[in-house]
């Protein structure tokens, strides 16, 4: 079964994620930044639900050490703020979604249950062994690792699934619709400006040059698309 971490200093709001996901999955609670970094640290989970108002440290915080653990685990972040500058930032500091406070329970185990599909399950149409490789970047399909020059990149599983298509579908023009069908589902309600935000984290982590990117290219109006210049 899978697990997933809940980290809500809110006792009462932790205690309804919980009774809402535990009909689906094994959930754990903390209430503290410094107590959830030890879990993550020691155990294995699937999803993080991660809110940024903590009492010790931040949300923000715990999502920059996770990534300096180079732990890949999805996260949501969890915030009481509406402003595009707070979700904008979890995006930019490697959160894999969010859901802003107050929320309906079924939009979180929604959000869970499809992050869960697209990072763990069988997807028989972008299941391949091997490697994709074009240029400097490698694919390492049958250990979801990616290669800049010869050395590993490490990448959020939303990063490694929106390289994954591109790649896959090189010189094609993906359609945003198909990659936001894809990458966050097709019942996704949140700001599609959330993909430009991702295409933008992997532009700065396999390009040379974000700004002129040599890799992913955007065709304006459409969608992205992977090839050379």
């Amino acid at each position: 079964m899978h697990k997933i971490l809940v980290v809500e200093d809110d006792v009462n709001i932790a205690k309804f994620i919980k009774i809402n996901l535990d009909k689906y999955y094994d959930t754990e609670i903390v209430h503290e930044g410094k107590r959830a970094l030890d879990l993550i640290g020691s155990e294995k989970f699937s999803v993080i639900i991660l809110d940024i108002m903590l009492p010790d440290i931040s949300g923000f915080e715990v999502l920059r050490e996770i990534k300096a653990m180079k732990i890949n685990t999805p996260v949501i972040v969890l915030t009481a703020k509406s402003q595009d500058v707070d979700k904008i930032l979890g995006l930019e500091l490697g959160a894999d979604d969010y859901v802003t406070k107050p929320f309906n329970p079924r939009e979180l185990v929604a959000r869970v249950k499809a992050i869960i599909r697209r990072v763990y399950e069988f997807n028989p149409i972008m299941q391949n062994a091997g490697s994709i490789e074009f240029g400097e970047v490698k694919l390492d399909l049958s250990q979801n690792k990616v290669f800049v020059k010869g050395k590993e990149v490490s990448l959020t599983p939303r990063e490694f699934q929106l390289l994954k298509i591109l790649m896959t579908n090189r010189d094609r023009v993906v359609r945003r619709e198909e990659l936001i069908g894809f990458i966050w589902g097709e019942s996704f309600i949140g700001d599609t400006k959330t993909l430009d935000v991702h295409i933008r984290r992997l532009r700065e982590k396999i390009e040379t040059n974000p700004d002129q990117p040599k890799y992913i290219h955007t065709q304006w109006g459409i969608g992205y698309y992977f090839g050379g210049n």
